[in-house]
């Protein structure tokens, strides 16, 4: 019988430092390594989620896109 958490797909994946040091930390303090950690998070998007702060969340992280890039 497979594992069910054995990860499966490898992803070459960009993160600004903010984000990475929060996944890092996310991922310490739930004891898991980062690819456990994002697997669990993306395993449970919708529960994780706030529905009523992500849609003004994407919005700004778009706006301010172009200028994070320089």
């Amino acid at each position: 019988m497979p594992k069910r958490l054995r990860l499966t797909r490898r992803v070459n994946l960009a993160l600004t430092e903010d984000a990475w040091r929060r996944l890092k930390r996310f991922a310490a303090e739930a004891g898991l390594d980062e690819g456990e950690a994002l697997s669990f998070l993306f395993e449970n998007f919708d529960s994780v989620m706030d529905e009523e702060t992500f849609g003004h969340r994407l919005r700004l992280f778009n706006s301010e896109l172009e200028a994070r890039k320089r």
